[in-house]
């Protein structure tokens, strides 16, 4: 599928978008509760306030990607890539970040119950 056809499949409530092409799409406050979003690609996509609660984003590309108020309790984001993603006030509890690539991101005032501040602040420095 090509972007558009993408974008109009995600915006039409349907939730399976596994290695979906939505680079600098605008997606505020979509519906993506319980989500397979394995390997699609959202660089630059702004999910402002989106419903990604228990959605799988296990290898999706999210650098840069504006996740700001977003809802991603218990989602899985092994090996995910969050460069630079601005997850201010996103909701983090419980979601596996075990193996996401979190270098640089923006995790003012996020709900980070149950997840290791020191580990989350060295992985976020690079260090």
């Amino acid at each position: 599928m090509g972007y558009e056809e993408w974008l109009d499949y995600a915006r039409s409530g349907n939730k399976d978008l596994k290695n979906a092409d939505l680079q600098h799409t605008d997606l505020r406050g979509a519906d993506l509760e319980g989500a397979d979003l394995r390997g699609a690609d959202f660089r630059g996509a702004n999910l402002r306030g989106a419903n990604l609660k228990g959605a799988n984003l296990d290898g999706a590309y999210l650098r840069g990607a504006y996740l700001y108020g977003a809802n991603l309790e218990d989602a899985s984001l092994d090996d995910a890539s969050l460069e630079e993603a601005n997850l201010e006030r996103a909701n983090l509890k419980g979601a596996d970040l075990d193996g996401a690539w979190i270098f640089h991101a923006k995790l003012w005032k996020a709900n980070l119950e149950g997840h290791d501040i020191d580990d989350l602040r060295k992985r976020v420095a690079g260090f």
